[in-house]
């Protein structure tokens, strides 16, 4: 899965200022959109006042809603959505925000989106529990639709959980190689968006060549958009990002810049990053960037990035030409150069 000729590259960013904004970029959906929405507010509406709160307070948590996004647009491209769509969108969108607040946790972050996060205004416990709630109410949902859609979504989340149980069992290792890297973001990022476009070309009836095919768009899409999503963890801006940064860093978890660092810097100045790595207090962020950035080891992950973002438009000729396969194609550029 990692390797790709690298030669193959994807088109030129497109300037800032012309990038549409998701509304505009998802207009073709945005019915469909609504409707994902009703069925979220619908299935998550609580009586328990202080349920209610919690609920209405992930309302920060909201972004893009890219999962529901990649779901609904190769199923428009792969034949039409049916309300079975609008069930499962909300399904991988409740999977994915479970995945977000017990990330915090994990992280101790305190900002997502610009606002508090769960565990930030309500602790640990609440967090935890909100993420379970999140997720049984996903699969109730999903169990809805047919059994098919369960065994789906419920291989995906153990492969997401495992990516993420991986990941914490590494927190420390700092020899940790890319292929494990890799496999860790498969799991934990990739799994979930391959999922997204299967579900969506299979309830479309395509066929299973067809399916295949934007399920492994999904997955390169969703490693394009992970590596990215740590590069801003380490140079990003914590303004434009919306959320706490160098928690990766802070944790002792290992993302493709500081494996390539460590693997390709002389010794000397790959056993400093190594004693800074290892050293108390969260200062490492803001001493690591500029050492990061000189030896190209950002450009390299940028670059891999990009690597996977071609690959996963390479696997959008499969469909016929249409407004949704331009979005989709347009979205491999679009979740690699971002800030947020």
């Amino acid at each position: 899965m990692h390797a790709m000729p690298t030669h193959q590259m994807p088109a030129p960013a497109m300037p800032a200022a012309a990038m549409p904004t998701s509304a505009e970029l998802f207009a073709p959906i945005a019915r469909d959109l609504e409707a994902v929405e009703r069925v979220l507010r619908q299935t998550l509406d609580s009586r328990q006042p202080g349920v209610a709160r919690l609920v209405s307070h992930l309302a920060h948590y909201r972004g893009k809603r890219l999962r529901p996004a990649l779901l609904l647009l190769t199923a428009k491209a792969c034949g039409g959505v049916s309300p079975a769509h609008h069930t499962l969108a909300a399904v991988v969108e409740m999977i994915h925000t479970a995945t977000l607040v017990h990330d915090d946790v994990l992280d101790d972050a305190a900002v997502r989106r610009h606002a508090s996060t769960i565990n930030a205004g309500w602790g640990n416990q609440a967090s935890i529990l909100l993420g379970d709630w999140l997720f049984t109410h996903a699969f109730h949902l999903a169990a809805s639709v047919d059994a098919r859609a369960c065994r789906l979504i419920g291989a995906t989340t153990n492969r997401l959980c495992a990516g993420e149980l991986h990941q914490i069992c590494e927190r420390g290792n700092l020899d940790l190689g890319e292929d494990a890297y890799f496999d860790i973001i498969d799991g934990k990022t990739a799994e979930l968006t391959a999922c997204c476009c299967r579900l969506g070309a299979l309830y479309a009836g395509a066929a299973e060549a067809m399916i295949e095919r934007v399920a492994n768009y999904g997955r390169c899409l969703g490693v394009a958009f992970q590596i990215a999503d740590d590069l801003l963890d380490l140079i990003g801006e914590e303004r434009a990002a919306g959320k706490s940064l160098g928690t990766d860093l802070h944790q002792q978890k290992l993302t493709l810049p500081i494996i390539w660092h460590l693997a390709q810097a002389p010794a000397e100045r790959a056993g400093r990053v190594r004693q800074l790595l290892e050293s108390p207090g969260n200062h490492k962020r803001e001493k690591l960037a500029p050492e990061l950035e000189a030896d190209g080891a950002v450009a390299y992950a940028r670059g891999r990035a990009e690597e996977f973002a071609a690959r996963a438009a390479a696997e959008l000729a499969w469909l016929p030409p249409s407004p949704c396969q331009a979005i989709l194609e347009q979205l491999t550029d679009r979740v690699v150069h971002r800030d947020c």
